[in-house]
């Protein structure tokens, strides 16, 4: 079974009610009306996209910024709903305000693919620009809700406020810079200290939208995390089984999808001591 998010998330969407289209869109939500206030455009009111907290800020901005510049519709999903899929004709994009997600791909041979987690602040749905049609596949894997936006209604706005074009640009830059680091792992990390590698990650995303660190629910089975991860379901299992050994996490519920980290050093020290021989070597 594939991880639940677009094609490609096959645990959530074949577990789920196996629905072939997207719910009608709920009713649009106008900018807010700030009459009450002292006017103030919306470039004035976000200067600059990122500053020294870095990325940090990039989700909250985009929350931020639409809400009070762009008209938005609302959509609630639930756990293996399916926000968009594969091939269908691209008009919207759409920002996370709550929840998980994940994005699936479709391999030569149909089968789905894990290709990126999404949480609150990010978008969705950049892939389907170029082409016209979705590439790719968008899953809830948990109890959410985002913003679905029209792209053209996007562009209009972004001739008037040029803060709307910055943060899009931003948000993609740093979907990118997310993808190369994924990269980087699988090349060259070993299997224990990519697991680690990934559960940090996670829960730095965590610790940058104010939400807590010490534990986590993976809402992937061991075969999704081994398929994203580039990994058997044995390796991703042989991994986390070591980490807990080493009192770096510690699981919690029987189905093992709760996992506390203690420390995150204690992850990052995991992974520094996974690379030195490679280090060693190469020096």
């Amino acid at each position: 079974m594939t991880l639940p998010s677009n094609p490609q998330q096959s645990h959530a969407y074949q577990a789920f009610n196996g629905r072939q289209g997207l719910p009608p869109q709920p009713p649009t939500v106008r900018a807010r009306d700030f009459a009450s206030r002292t006017p103030l455009s919306c470039s004035e009111t976000y200067a600059p996209v990122r500053d020294a907290a870095g990325p940090q800020r990039l989700w909250q901005q985009s929350l931020s910024l639409v809400e009070q510049c762009v008209a938005f519709g609302r959509r609630r999903v639930r756990p293996g709903e399916r926000v968009y899929l594969c091939g269908q004709p691209f008009d919207k994009l759409y920002l996370v305000n709550s929840g998980l997600f994940m994005i699936m791909n479709l391999t030569a041979d149909g089968r789905e693919q894990p290709a990126g987690l999404y949480f609150k602040g990010d978008w969705l749905g950049f892939d389907g620009i170029l082409g016209g049609h979705y590439g790719c596949s968008a899953i809830s894997l948990d109890y959410g809700e985002v913003w679905t936006l029209d792209y053209d209604t996007l562009q209009r706005a972004s001739t008037t406020e040029p803060m709307v074009l910055r943060v899009l640009l931003a948000a993609m830059s740093e979907q990118l810079e997310v993808s190369r680091n994924a990269m980087l792992s699988m090349g060259t990390l070993a299997a224990d200290a990519r697991v680690a590698d990934f559960l940090l990650w996670w829960a730095q995303a965590l610790a940058e939208r104010g939400m807590r660190t010490d534990q986590i629910n993976v809402h992937m089975t061991r075969a999704d995390m081994g398929h994203y991860l580039g990994l058997t379901l044995e390796s991703v299992s042989r991994a986390l089984s070591r980490l807990a050994r080493c009192g770096v996490i510690e699981f919690h519920e029987k189905g093992r999808r709760d996992i506390s980290i203690p420390k995150l050093e204690s992850l990052r020290d995991f992974i520094q001591n996974s690379a030195e021989p490679d280090t060693t070597f190469l020096h």
